[in-house]
């Protein structure tokens, strides 16, 4: 990338840049866009607008959490690889202690009233799926091709169900957007550069890492091993945002038994909550797994492991994004990805997330109240995080 600079002396100013938005980047992904062109475009000067938009389309077009790559991507190109790294740590880091503390103290909301607030944090999930799913749905599947896609997608997801149906769909989703899909016209650039050696080394740890950390879970590893692999998995196929996170983390950890349904949905409602990316999910999935030292450490092995893969993509994409952007297969490809990607997080917004949650008609009230907040008035999250809790213990 041009302009990539190993200066020491850069790392504590990204790191505090970055630690700030890691306390304050409330809003989700499209958010935290903003919040980063304001604080490194705007005033800080580190990047030009067009380079700026530059990363942005990459990160859009690649898998994994588009705003965490945006911000590796900012520190990669101030301060080289150490900056990148100190950049992702002080955004992550916030938000994935924060999620790591409520897992470790949730077992404390006993009784009615604590739940009814866990009750409310389920009704959050409910209303911030819903409302990912609209405003996906319009944006990745404007068309009838797309629409059937997506409307295949959900067949796979909900007759075939778990980690195949779910890859299944995105495979046929691709396939059907190579042969069906419209390529979109891309304006070249010459702005992103990165050395060629550390992009082969790059590709080449992700697969290796992808097909090698199967063979050791089913071989018996440990925990740690097993771990390691689900969240790998599921930071390598997440295509279209965080949120579409949450079909492919229930398949890997509600349904081998690693946690409960309940303790899924309630984490989830709960990194609405907080500043900084919602792959964070994470950290609480792993807390929750295991009380203790033990919890902490599968947290901090599910953190790395879930934004491990769409960082190695970014270092290995990068020198070849140009010839990617203009390929008509590759757009096709994508825009097919994209579209089954809506129909999979369709299918969980109602098996998870509304059986989890929606048993009787308060439920659905406080759920759609929740959804108009969001779409209609445009409420934060974290707002809606505090709203619907207070609602379902008034009506409880």
């Amino acid at each position: 990338m041009t302009g990539i600079r190993q200066s020491p002396s850069r790392y504590g100013e990204i790191f505090r840049a970055f630690l700030l938005l890691g306390l304050t980047s409330f809003g989700g992904p499209i958010a935290h866009l903003g919040y980063f062109r304001e604080a490194f475009v705007v005033r800080r000067g580190w990047l030009s607008e067009p380079d700026f938009a530059d990363l942005v389309a990459l990160c859009q077009f690649l898998p994994g959490p588009a705003s965490s790559q945006v911000g590796f991507a900012i520190g990669l190109r101030r301060g080289g690889l150490p900056g990148a790294l100190a950049a992702w740590f002080a955004f992550t880091l916030p938000s994935a202690i924060a999620l790591v503390l409520f897992a470790s103290g949730a077992s404390a909301l006993g009784g009615d009233v604590g739940q009814s607030l866990i009750h409310g944090l389920k009704l959050v999930a409910v209303a911030v799926v819903a409302n990912a799913v609209w405003g996906m749905a319009g944006k990745l599947c404007p068309d009838r091709r797309r629409a059937g896609i997506a409307l295949i997608a959900v067949f796979m997801a909900v007759f075939i169900g778990g980690t195949i149906g779910q890859l299944g769909a995105i495979a046929v989703g691709a396939a059907i957007g190579v042969w069906r899909c419209r390529p979109e016209t891309t304006t070249p650039s010459d702005r992103l550069e990165l050395s060629g050696r550390w992009s082969r080394y790059a590709l080449v740890l992700f697969f290796l890492l992808l097909l090698l950390l199967p063979l050791a879970a089913s071989m018996g590893g440990s925990e740690v091993v097993a771990v390691m692999d689900a969240f790998y998995r599921a930071g390598a196929l997440v295509f279209g945002g965080g949120h579409v996170v949450l079909p492919l983390l229930q398949a890997e950890v509600v349904d081998p038994g690693w946690i409960s349904e309940s303790t899924f949905l309630t984490g989830y409602g709960v990194a609405q909550a907080v500043p900084g990316p919602l792959f964070t999910f994470a950290s609480y999935l792993g807390a929750a797994m295991a009380p203790g030292a033990q919890g902490w450490l599968l947290a901090a092995v599910a953190t790395i492991m879930i934004f491990l893969p769409g960082m190695l993509l970014l270092v290995g994409v990068l020198p070849h994004w140009d010839r990617l952007r203009a390929s008509s297969t590759a757009q096709r490809l994508i825009q097919g990805t994209n579209a089954a990607v809506v129909g999979i997080l369709g299918a969980a917004l109602y098996a998870p997330i509304w059986q989890g949650a929606v048993v009787e008609p308060a439920d659905f009230a406080l759920a759609l109240a929740g959804f108009l907040l969001l779409t209609v008035w445009h409420w934060p999250a974290w707002l809606v995080v505090i709203a619907l809790p207070v609602g379902s213990l008034v009506s409880g």
